[in-house]
């Protein structure tokens, strides 16, 4: 196995991206370790410094880094490792990466272990791609500018951000976080990558799960009511909380308590009806709740917002979970016609982002009869000249001597120390410790 110096650079408590979390003060410390890339074929020794703390909580600490030689900036996740259980973020951002790379979820690009001061402590560190902004960040910065975020830039973030829950939703992954710290943002490219799954999980029918999850004023009402067998649909409440917090500029349903988060739904909303707490929670008996006729959305957001964007809002904050839209039918809504307009541009003047369009293979085969909405015809035909381009300029092969110049074909045994376990020592390689125990959640 080779070794990785991961040391400490220049001390700094600034930073935003790939945290959810508040800025520390120092810079971490990190023991050498052994690196290993996601490929179990492809080992590399690679050397990051770490350069400042962009986030830490009760999970860790995220820090940024630079990769010795290339100084390509990195963000570095470091957790530290229960040896009884797998570490779930891990496998889901794996199951994620190995399914194809999204451009609007934030990569994972190696994993490695180090130890810590106490004989016994393991870290697992995640190195994923940098990104120096957040919704939340970009958000706060036209608040204190006493101006709206332009609808135009809401559009761009909650589409990109239904297109990211879409890809993870269809492996069954729930993300149980999303709120804007949680969505990294290029400022200049307004690209979006949904980031921190530490909370995320794969839902499966009959399983349990933990009701006390997702932060607070990005909680579905099914949640607050102690359901424990809820869908995916919670992400998408939380994705409809985050488009109505850009519309208006402040938290749509703000509470400092799970019932006083309940009182302010229900005062847009409406009192639900039995049928839809039993929808929400059936083993929900309590319905002791005063009868509060709903608001209407053209009252509860300012007076010149598109109607368009308070029907996608609406559909998305539901009660039920069933009648709440799908991430991917959320994308077709009128309110997206302008970002597939050819002539669409961004404040800068520049094109908007050239990924928008680039569907997936997963996303793809979601539904095929939204493909025609989904993917502008300009931007087919854009893409089929492309390619026709490109076969035009790919010289033909030489065809003289290919025997004697082919590559061999035979590839290298598969080292297995790798992230999924193995031979080697777990102090030393980025292996799933304890693989048959999971962690409550």
């Amino acid at each position: 196995a080779r070794i990785v110096a991961v040391k400490d650079s220049d001390r700094g408590t600034e930073g935003q991206g790939a945290a959810a979390v508040p800025e520390a003060q120092d810079a971490p410390k990190v023991s050498s370790a052994t690196e290993t890339d996601l490929e179990p074929r492809l080992k590399n020794s690679i050397s990051y410094n770490a350069e400042k703390i962009i986030g830490n909580g009760s999970f860790g600490v995220v820090f940024q880094a630079t990769v010795e030689g290339t100084r390509d900036v990195v963000a570095i996740k470091k957790v530290l490792q229960d040896k009884r259980f797998k570490n779930r973020e891990l496998q889901i951002m794996r199951h994620l990466s190995k399914s194809g790379q999204h451009p609007n979820i934030v990569h994972l690009q190696h994993c490695f272990y180090s130890s810590g001061e106490k004989p016994d402590e393991l870290y697992l560190n995640l190195v994923m791609e940098y990104v120096p902004e957040t919704v939340y960040s970009v958000a706060r910065q036209w608040q204190k500018s006493k101006q709206s975020i332009p609808v135009l830039q809401v559009k761009l973030y909650l589409y990109q951000l239904c297109r990211a829950l879409a890809q993870i939703h269809s492996f069954g992954i729930c993300h149980r976080d999303i709120k804007p710290q949680n969505l990294l943002l290029n400022p200049a490219t307004h690209s979006l990558k949904l980031c921190d799954f530490g909370s995320a999980k794969i839902l499966k029918a009959g399983e349990p799960n933990v009701s006390y999850i997702c932060s607070r004023y990005y909680r579905a009402p099914e949640l607050i009511f102690g359901a424990t067998d809820y869908t995916t649909a919670i992400d998408v409440w939380s994705g409809g909380c985050v488009a109505a917090e850009l519309l208006l500029g402040t938290p749509l349903f703000p509470g400092d308590s799970g019932v006083d988060q309940l009182v302010e739904i229900i005062k847009v909303l409406g009192t639900p009806s039995r049928a839809e707490i039993f929808e929400m929670n059936p083993n929900y008996t309590e319905f002791k709740f005063p009868q509060i006729k709903a608001h209407p959305w053209n009252k509860v957001f300012r007076p010149r917002t598109p109607s368009d964007a308070l029907d996608v809002v609406a559909k998305m904050l539901a009660y039920s979970p069933k009648e709440r839209i799908s991430p991917m039918v959320v994308c077709t809504h009128p309110f997206f016609e302008e970002l597939r307009a050819p002539d669409t541009r961004l404040p800068s003047g520049q094109p908007l982002p050239d990924h928008l369009f680039a569907l997936t293979d997963v996303e793809l085969n979601l539904h095929p009869d939204l493909h025609d909405t989904l993917i502008p015809a300009w931007y087919s035909c854009k893409k089929e000249s492309e390619t026709q381009l490109d076969a035009a300029q790919t010289p033909p092969p030489d065809t003289t001597d290919g025997a004697s110049n082919a590559a061999p074909t035979t590839a290298p045994a598969a080292d297995q120390s790798d992230c999924n376990g193995g031979a080697a020592d777990q102090s030393d390689v980025c292996v799933d410790v304890a693989p048959s125990a999971q962690a409550p959640s």
